[in-house]
């Protein structure tokens, strides 16, 4: 039976922070979305979400993918507008957390939706059973809970919360839409306080907030403990809550502490609004939104709040090293060493594990289907690496319980009550069979759903049987940098991933994609190039290319640009489709491969840029060549009175100020992709997309691309686009090596020293990258910015 169900529609009411946050969301993925709010009280009855729409575009990170599509959300109103509910697939109610405003909300929408549509709501905690009072039994089998996490296109998790009324179909059709549709990772929970990740994530912070207390810790100190040393978010514990909006934390914690009295939950106690939290609310210090929260910046400066003095003092405070080097150690190495430290913040670390531990164990059973779906709720919800299941299970299972249990018998655990039964029946939690679920008191497989199949490697946790991409599937070549292969059911597909840091471009890559395309032609249909890992690829390996250099200077490195240039003309003209399945960074070379491939499918999240004018260079793999070809293709398809130029100053301004997409759709605008390429919302569904449409084109009949024949502007376009750049020099806009670089790009992207017109080749201009590229390399500008990169990791201006 499919779950597939069109929603060709949203509605979404609400336009706060998360309503219009998740209607520019339904825009990335191209769903049509309406987004009402009240009726204005004076001027244009829409003001309201037309003013939530127009302030979308000064969130940061960006909610949309390209700012300008924010008029493709339509605004509506409750006074004038419910006739348009009716048009809608899928109606997602997100107003504020007032069980009273929704329920009045309900009585004036309910009656407008279609007699199909879904009805959702995205409380962030409030009974979803209790919000569906009132409506009739038809209603109540489509309205479900659909919690999005904040920011909604970033954040991956989705709780599904259905009541016992929800109709099974109508869970999977939503899990469908929100997984391919949405790019969401869906986690089904129970209708429980706060559900699954935020009960459990709250009171991670909660009693983060306790024991640092306990143990005279400050905030500075302890966001540096708890994000990226622990691997989880960089914002960690306090810095999260600032972004949250510390009046939302205290609201989701006011929940818990209604909702879950002494008698239903032991840890009860600890749900009182922590003092500085409620000190910093009660002063309208509310975070990120209002300036200032546990942190606030001053210039340059970040200055954390002092509890003592009720003010703001320096910050900056670190992690003590010898804890620091206890947290690099194994797991269960690194737990041990953190218990039995006398070091203050080691003992901290241990208490916050054990209390969320003790917490998962006594609260599973009902706040969870199984232990599977308590790790990916925290994982994607709040930004760790690796669920708290999971991190016990590293340890030692028998052996972290024992720890607990130790604890909790001498008074140092948050509440006296013991670990249940089941965690002694059992000696790991995730196992291939699948996960505990204390519930059913058995462990449960993964549920079986039409659209998982799309994700050939599904996330999975520590002890799961599942594939490794890295290993997976069957070796066809395989070296230190390169591993060709085919995935489970796809053995007429050659992949190529890479094994380089960062899936740089070096020797081996290189050498590699030749023998990817040799096999491909031979034995395959087509070529797929994937990585396992989120980044694309870096670029060029410059660490690669020193030894080179070093020994034989600029002479030496042109071969290898060569060499580098020609495996971009062998995939653009191999004899099967090549396509690049991009996610996450694709810089410099990695851009310049991706662009030279016969398609793009690229994650929603990808970020594709020439950047090499930032390490003194300029594109020297094809990228130019690439940009100077596309701008004459565009001018020829707008017939013969289309001016070149038109299109070669817009591409122009990509490579000479490195510019990087925010988002596989405004790479297309820059046009690094190309309206036929493919947006893939759910990074785990791009090695299936990409496979189908490299299928797709050689059940077509592919055949490479005719040789380019570019037009370009020769020495009137190079003379225009310098006349530019000498004004910018001059009014010190850019320092003279931008100008020599800028004036190197124009002289490609133009085809040098040629008459206005000229038709070249892509080896006509790819010498001119080559020669200039390695030109460069004798600088000593661009050798200062190359170092500079090396040994910082950051640009160097000069």
């Amino acid at each position: 039976m499919t779950s597939r169900f069109p929603i060709r529609q949203v509605a979404v009411l609400g336009a706060g922070v998360m309503g219009a946050q998740i209607a520019a969301h339904c825009i990335n993925a191209r769903v049509p979305v309406i987004l009402f709010d009240l009726p204005a009280k004076e001027g244009p009855k829409n003001a309201i979400a037309e003013k939530a729409v127009a302030n979308l575009k000064k969130l940061n990170p960006a909610p949309f993918g390209l700012s300008n599509e924010a008029a493709l959300i339509r605004t509506a109103n409750y006074e004038d507008d419910l006739a348009l509910l009716a048009s809608c697939d899928l109606v997602i109610e997100a107003i504020a957390e007032r069980m009273d405003w929704k329920h009045d909300l309900y009585k004036k929408v309910t009656p407008h939706l279609a007699d199909h549509a879904l009805f959702a709501t995205n409380t962030s905690g409030l009974s979803i059973t209790a919000l569906s009072e009132g409506f009739g039994a038809d209603l109540r089998a489509r309205f479900c809970g659909v919690h999005f996490f904040n920011p909604p296109r970033y954040m991956p998790l989705v709780e599904l919360i259905p009541t016992k009324a929800t109709r099974p179909e109508v869970l999977d059709q939503l899990e469908t839409f929100l997984t391919t549709t949405l790019g969401k990772s869906v986690v089904r929970a129970m209708d429980t306080p706060n559900f699954v990740a935020n009960r459990v994530g709250v009171f991670s912070i909660l009693a983060v907030m306790h024991e640092a207390e306990k143990f005279g810790l400050s905030f500075d100190v302890v966001d540096d403990l708890t994000g990226t040393k622990l691997g989880r978010a960089k914002s960690a514990t306090f810095r999260t809550a600032d972004v949250v909006g510390l009046d939302t934390m205290a609201h989701v914690i006011k929940t818990m502490l209604d909702t879950l009295p002494a008698d239903k939950d032991p840890f009860a106690a600890l749900y009182a609004t922590p003092p500085a939290l409620k000190a910093l609310v009660d002063k309208g210090a509310l975070g990120q939104k209002s300036g200032a929260g546990f942190f606030k910046k001053v210039g340059k400066d970040i200055l954390r709040f002092d509890p003592s003095s009720g003010d703001y003092v320096a910050g900056g405070g670190k992690a003590d090293e010898i804890v620091v080097r206890m947290l690099k150690k194994p797991a269960a190495e690194r737990f041990k060493l953190l218990r039995e430290s006398t070091n203050p913040q080691a003992q901290f670390l241990w208490s916050v594990f054990r209390d969320v531990w003790h917490y998962i164990a006594v609260h599973l059973g009902t706040v969870a289907d199984n232990a599977r779906d308590l790790d990916f709720a925290i994982r994607w919800g709040f930004g760790w690496n690796e669920g708290p299941f999971e991190s016990w299970q590293a340890g030692g299972w028998k052996q972290v319980a024992d720890w607990i249990s130790e604890d909790i018998a001498a008074g140092k655990a948050l509440c006296a009550t013991r670990l249940p039964d089941w965690v002694g029946s059992i000696d790991a939690v995730h196992k291939p069979e699948g996960s505990w679920s204390a519930a059913e008191g058995r462990y449960k497989a993964r549920r079986e759903l039409l659209v998982m199949r799309r994700q050939l490697f599904p996330q999975s946790v520590l002890g799961e049987a599942a594939a490794d991409p890295r290993s997976a599937g069957t070796t066809v070549f395989e070296d230190e940098s390169i591993r060709l292969w085919t995935a489970p059911g796809a053995d007429d597909m050659l992949l190529a991933s890479f094994k380089t840091k960062m899936n740089t471009l070096g020797p081996g890559v290189i050498a590699g994609l030749h023998k990817a395309v040799d096999e491909a032609e031979q034995r395959f249909v087509g070529l797929v190039v994937w990585q396992a890992g989120e980044a694309f690829s870096a670029g060029a390996d410059l660490q690669a290319m020193l030894p080179a250099f070093m020994a034989g200077g600029a002479k030496a490195i042109e071969p290898e640009e060569k060499k580098l240039q020609d495996v971009m003309l062998r995939l653009r003209y191999a004899q099967v489709p090549v396509v690049a399945a991009v996610r996450g960074l694709a810089l410099g070379g990695g851009c310049e491969l991706a662009a030279y491939t016969a398609r793009r499918v690229a994650a929603l999240e990808s970020y594709l840029g020439l950047v090499e004018v930032g390490v003194g260079l300029i594109p020297g793999g094809g990228g130019l060549t690439y940009l100077a070809r596309r701008a004459s293709e565009l001018s020829r398809a707008g017939g013969a009175d289309v001016d070149v130029l038109a299109f070669l100053k817009a591409l122009y301004m990509q490579p000479a100020t490195a510019a990087v997409s925010k988002s596989a759709i405004e790479a297309r605008q820059m046009g690094y992709l190309q309206p036929d390429d493919v947006i893939v919302l759910h990074k785990d569904e791009l090695l299936h997309v990409a496979i189908s449409q490299a299928r797709a084109l050689a059940d077509a009949g592919y055949r490479p691309p005719m040789p380019a024949r570019i037009t370009v502007e020769g020495r009137s376009g190079i003379a225009t686009i310098k006349s530019q750049l000498v004004n910018m020099r001059d009014g010190a806009q850019i320092t003279p090596h931008d100008f020599l670089l800028g004036s190197m790009i124009a002289e490609v992207m133009c085809g040098g020293e040629v008459d206005a017109g000229s038709v070249v080749d892509e080896h006509w201009l790819m010498r001119l990258e080559r020669e200039r590229f390695c030109a460069l390399l004798d600088n000593a500008k661009t050798q200062e910015r190359i170092m500079g990169m090396l040994q910082t990791g950051k640009p160097v201006r000069n």
